[in-house]
């Protein structure tokens, strides 16, 4: 099925990802900020890792993505482990018909694919309207330094037995925007051949003073921003490659 295959390249392109340390970066903060945190709500959820690792721990989970492929592979997941995540297919610049939550996470720069800076306060707005006084939101994004130096103009790729890919970063139209052109070469089951298709990803960052300022404006207070993972606050975040924000209704 289509969802399948979708899902399995995105796994095998996050096979290693940091999951353990987004899931204990989140997990801190939570028992640091808000102990009695029960209902979550997982942005960007793609094929559901964190929100199922965070329904094994006992919080309530919704979790929301734009691709309905990636919902209907991260439900199977769900349902072969056992456990409970209400997915929906919503937009997260317009959500809509949501309960409270205590808090809300969007990990795996998923802020990143909000290219223009309108798009981001809506997003903002959206979380400042579904989270509970005192609820949290723990987000992450490339910083425009790992931009620069570590994808723009860069090649990635891989070869396996059943799938080989071709990852190009170019530089996007506007400032501190990357373009993702991929083509995957991937065995069709039982014919010994292979069939091309190709995605194209545009995500774009911001400085930190952009966000800063797009989080004040929606009502919400910063009380910390990390990098790579650090629990220690760091006096110059955007020497970093990955910047968490960790904000406060």
């Amino acid at each position: 099925m289509a969802y399948s295959k979708l899902a399995y390249i995105y796994d095998l392109l996050m096979e290693d990802a940091p999951y353990d340390e987004w899931e204990e970066f989140i997990l801190d903060n939570i028992k640091k900020h808000h102990p009695q945190a029960k209902k979550v709500l997982d942005l960007g959820c793609g094929t559901g890792e964190m929100s199922n690792r965070l329904a094994s721990k006992g919080f309530s989970v919704t979790g929301i993505d734009y691709s309905e492929d990636m919902l209907a592979y991260a439900q199977a997941e769900t349902e072969a482990q056992n456990l409970s995540v209400s997915y929906l297919h919503q937009d997260m610049r317009s959500l809509e018909g949501l309960a409270l939550f205590d808090v809300v996470i969007s990990i795996c720069d998923v802020m990143n694919y909000l290219t223009d800076e309108t798009d981001i306060k809506k997003t903002l707005e959206n979380i400042a309207h579904v989270l509970k006084d005192d609820g949290i939101f723990l987000f992450d994004v490339h910083s425009v330094k790992h931009f620069k130096e570590n994808m723009v103009n860069q090649t990635f790729s891989e070869i396996y037995d059943d799938i080989s890919y071709i990852w190009f970063c170019e530089e996007g139209q506007y400032e501190n925007e990357v373009i993702h052109d991929l083509t995957f070469f991937m065995e069709k089951e039982g014919e010994n051949l292979y069939e091309r298709f190709d995605e194209i990803h545009y995500q774009r960052t911001f400085p930190i003073k952009t966000y800063r300022r797009l989080i004040s404006e929606v009502g919400l207070e910063i009380i910390g921003i990390f990098t790579d993972f650090s629990k220690i606050e760091n006096k110059n975040p955007e020497a970093g490659n990955r910047i968490f924000f960790v904000c406060k209704k």
